[in-house]
Formats: structure tokens, C-alpha cells, sequence
């Protein structure tokens, strides 16, 4: 993460929140193949555990039970002109983002642990689509949902490293963070402004 402290993130509720708001990362790891990072959609099994699954096809999975995962989510980000904080001709161009990690052990799941995480996986993306009705895999035909699960292999990572940056102009003047956000938002980043405005850190 970034080593200014300006820019700590250490609010796990917020951490978790903005993650889940989320629900994908990208998951590296040290194999013997070398570095590997898959792609995956998420959901806290609890406080400090996370649930995920992956094809087993992906060359990540053999080497993942019994290894230290880190999960990374990103969330919206861009570039920061110096000419936007309007002071003097000593600033310089930057990145602006918020970005948490979740590092720990990994084990793996077996049927019924997976079977539950993607039904809960799949409740809480569901859920956030009302009116429509929900998607359940009982609509699938008979044994149709058994058989796709075989491609499939779940794990949990026990979060034992908690890290975030939330890097959104907090090292300059306000008035001068506000003047930036405001550009920021009339390039077309919404979403980045409003952090900018409203710092979710802590």
C-alpha cells in the first residue's frame, strides 16, 4: 500500500464495506510456476473470512490450499492534473484511488462450504437488483448445477493482514483538494470526485 500515512486506510468495517460493495479482486499468490493472480468474484464468510472459488482448470488452484493469498480490490481511480489545485507551478501530476488488500492463509473448501458460498455470493448480487426476481439455482434443471460445480474448486482466506489506501488528495489544502475534485468530475470521474469530497478513511 502507499507509504505515506497520510493515505492509511485501517477502518476494517469500512475495508470490508467498500470490498463487499464490490465482490471481485484479484487474488495473487507465489506458486512454483512463479507469481500467479486469479480473478474472482468474493463474499465475507464472516468477520475475518472470506469465501471464493475459482476453475480448477486455472493454474493458480493447485497451489493454493496451505499458501498465503492476497486479495486485492480496487476501487475508482484516475489522474489528477497539478494545474487543478490551482497553487503554485511546484506541483506535479499524480494518481488518485482507494484500493484495499486482505492477506492470510488459504484453505479449501469442501462441497458444502463452496455450495454456500455461491449461494451467498449469489444472494447478495441478486439482492441488489429488485425489483427483478431473484435467481436462485433452483430454476436449473435437475443435476445441471451438480455437474457444473465439478469445474469449479472453492477456498477461504483467513484475513490476518488488513491493509488500505485511500489516496485522494488528503496531503493538500482543502480548498485546493475541492478545486481538483471539481476537475476531476468535469473530465468525466464521477465517482472518483465524490471520494475526493468525501474521504472515506480512517
Amino acid at each position: 500500500m502507499h507509504p505515506n500515512s497520510a493515505f492509511r486506510w485501517d477502518d476494517r468495517a469500512a475495508l470490508r464495506g467498500f470490498a463487499e460493495a464490490i465482490g471481485f479482486g484479484m487474488l495473487f499468490a507465489a506458486t512454483p510456476d512463479g507469481p500467479r493472480v486469479a480473478h474472482v468474484p468474493f463474499v465475507f464468510v464472516d468477520e475475518g473470512r472470506i469465501g471464493f472459488h475459482i476453475a480448477r482448470g486455472n493454474g493458480i488452484a493447485k497451489h493454493l490450499a496451505g499458501s498465503d493469498a492476497l486479495l486485492v480490490v480496487n476501487g475508482p481511480d484516475g489522474y489528477v492534473s497539478p494545474d487543478w489545485y490551482q497553487l503554485d507551478n511546484n506541483q506535479v501530476p499524480t494518481w488518485n484511488y482507494l484500493a484495499a488488500e486482505f492477506e492470510g492463509p488459504v484453505t479449501r473448501m469442501e462441497t458444502e462450504g463452496l455450495v454456500a458460498q455461491i449461494d451467498g455470493l449469489t444472494e447478495m448480487h441478486e439482492s441488489r437488483l429488485a425489483p427483478k426476481p431473484v435467481w436462485t439455482r433452483g430454476k436449473m434443471d435437475e443435476g445441471r448445477f451438480e455437474k457444473m460445480l465439478g469445474a469449479i474448486q472453492g477456498f477461504e482466506l483467513r484475513v490476518t493482514g488488513w491493509r488500505g489506501t485511500s489516496k485522494l488528495g488528503q496531503n493538500k489544502p482543502v480548498d485546493a483538494r475541492l478545486r481538483a475534485a471539481d476537475a476531476v468530475e468535469a473530465a468525466g470521474n464521477v465517482a472518483l470526485a465524490h471520494l475526493m469530497r468525501e474521504l472515506p478513511n480512517g
